[in-house]
């Protein structure tokens, strides 16, 4: 045997060798897709960032270890099926879906894939979900919605708000919130003597119409039932609730941020970040189906004291004592 012969064996069987950084370069980086309602990252603000630094608390090093296909759309819904069906060709590990219309397209693109739903009010009423116990198929996620979420947001809402007599609730029929979470809050209200006036919008369009209604009917205050297309409008919310000189509650921390007088639910960026520990699950080998459906276990409330003074309201020391945050 010469020289090249030698050396050309002892290469090739160095090449077949299990060696620990063959088995490094080779290794298989794990792709999650995710699908966002807003138009970008920045827009998805507070939410996108703590995804991130859920993955990075377990770990993960995005480019190294853990690769994103992030896809947003633009607050037109009719876009996610075929968002879903990009993220699905391009052989994801899991899709994350940030709202139920989201979650929803996803389950239609594929039977296969593992899908994580993150803010979905009710699961299992909506069908994403045999149980919450056990999701079952390949979907499963996290709620943001609890059995006595509602109850507590029109007490607080009272405790401010003391004159409180005729409650506005702005819905969107069809969007994400169930019939059980309207009907909550009309129980919740009666328990308290409160008057429930139904206001549906069921456009961003139709929110400005909702909210004149509620100020020629002469209404106490208005709140709105958790569902994005209200989120997205918080602002414009706000700013008419001022105009009618209505005290108004948000179903998102974000509303009180944005003007609103109050709001009181779980805390979406906690929701978010540890959203990233079923994914961590599921890329171990857990099935979906399996992993039970997590509820909220962080619960704010945040006042804009800001909007009292304008609205000319005083809010009692105890719930200025119970707030997380006062926006002054």
């Amino acid at each position: 045997m010469n020289r090249r012969e030698f050396v050309t064996i002892v290469g090739s069987a160095a090449l077949a060798l299990p060696g620990r950084g063959h088995a490094q370069v080779h290794a298989k980086v794990p792709k999650v897709g995710m699908l966002w309602h807003a138009g970008s990252a920045e827009e998805e603000g507070a939410y996108f960032s703590s995804l991130t630094e859920g993955f990075k608390s377990l770990g993960y090093v995005e480019g190294r270890t853990i690769l994103f296909e992030h896809r947003y759309a633009h607050e037109q819904y009719d876009r996610f099926p075929a968002l879903a069906q990009e993220l699905v060709d391009l052989k994801v590990d899991v899709v994350m879906a940030s709202i139920l219309p989201a979650a929803r397209a996803a389950e239609l693109a594929t039977k296969t894939i593992p899908i994580v739903f993150v803010i979905v009010a009710d699961p299992v009423g909506s069908g994403l979900a045999e149980s919450l116990a056990h999701p079952g198929g390949n979907l499963t996620g996290m709620s943001n919605v609890t059995e006595d979420l509602t109850a507590k947001r029109v007490q607080i809402f009272r405790d401010a708000v003391p004159e409180l007599k005729r409650m506005g609730l702005i819905v969107h029929p069809g969007g994400q919130s169930p019939q059980r979470v309207f009907d909550e809050y009309r129980a919740a209200a009666k328990g308290l003597g409160i008057e429930t006036v139904v206001l549906e919008a069921r456009t961003p369009a139709d929110l400005d119409a909702a909210m004149e209604r509620a100020g020629t009917q002469r209404l106490d205050a208005v709140a709105t039932a958790p569902d994005s297309m209200i989120f997205n409008s918080r602002s414009r919310l706000a700013d008419l609730a001022l105009r009618y000189r209505l005290p108004y509650m948000g179903a998102n921390l974000d509303a009180a941020t944005a003007g609103a007088l109050l709001a009181y639910g779980p805390n979406h960026a906690d929701i978010f970040r540890r959203s990233a520990a079923v994914v961590d699950k599921i890329l171990k080998g857990e099935k979906p189906g399996d992993i039970p459906v997590q509820l909220p276990v962080t619960f704010n409330l945040r006042l804009n004291l800001q909007t009292a003074k304008k609205l000319g309201l005083s809010i009692p020391p105890l719930l200025l004592a119970r707030a997380d945050e006062l926006i002054e």
